[in-house]
């Protein structure tokens, strides 16, 4: 038990879709390498919809929604009927000296634990090669790519990166569904299975008031603009 690695949890409130955007963002940006890696589980405080990174809005338009762009890659996400949680790597731990793929495939063997408990038995990764698709117009959940978690051919959970020189920036989306729709049997069962399939144990964190208070002026000035959302500026992501 006392050689296992440490991780940073931070079960987080239902909040903004910028604002929810803006500390994923921070997170990275204010991490150093030998720090802790953090899961943050979090929620929407209303019906959102996330589109990738180079994403065409248009796409993912639908009334009673509010779009926001992720600085991470993949498709369009609905978020209402779904947990989200984003992992964040730093520079200096080993997932991050994995490729892209790689980290894909340990990251998401978590979730598929958390499946495999809550009953899926046939639950899977899919396989390395999979059909070509629209990036530009796929939607996340009908559209399985490389690793995804799928359960009798239905994709349940997916995910999408970013890397900076500060590490891996890694957001999740698992469907409610997984679990009957009882959220709180998801979260404790996607963080049990971390715990189990890295071999860590968690500690509780809550970033302090500075980061937030950062994080809502970020959301205020990038995630919130049309000229991001858009896609009208060049979306540069922040260096430090």
């Amino acid at each position: 038990m006392g050689n296992k690695e440490k991780w940073l949890l931070w079960e987080d409130i239902d909040r903004s879709p910028f604002l929810n955007m803006a500390i994923d963002e921070l997170l990275l940006e204010k991490s150093s390498p030998d720090e802790m890696p953090i899961l943050r589980i979090y929620g929407w405080d209303r019906p959102s919809i996330s589109i990738g990174y180079v994403q065409d809005f248009a796409a993912a338009e639908a009334p009673g929604y509010t779009v926001v762009r992720r600085p991470t890659g993949g498709g369009v996400v609905y978020h209402d009927k779904d947990l989200t949680y984003t992992v964040i790597i730093p520079a200096g731990h080993t997932i991050n000296k994995l490729g892209r793929l790689d980290s894909y495939h340990v990251l998401h063997h978590a979730v598929l634990n958390a499946l495999e408990n809550l009953g899926h038995k046939e639950a899977g990764l899919s396989p390395d090669e999979m059909p070509p698709v629209d990036r530009a117009t796929m939607q996340c959940f009908t559209t399985p790519t490389r690793y995804d978690v799928i359960s009798m051919g239905r994709k349940f959970a997916g995910s999408a990166q970013r890397r900076t020189k500060k590490g891996i920036l890694h957001q999740g989306s698992i469907s409610l569904d997984a679990s009957d729709g009882n959220k709180n049997l998801l979260i404790k069962t996607i963080i049990s299975g971390f715990i189990k399939i890295l071999a860590l144990d968690f500690i509780s964190y809550m970033p302090d008031d500075a980061l937030l208070t950062e994080a809502s002026d970020l959301a205020e000035k990038k995630y919130k603009t049309t000229e991001w959302n858009m896609g009208e500026s060049e979306k540069r992501w922040r260096q430090t």
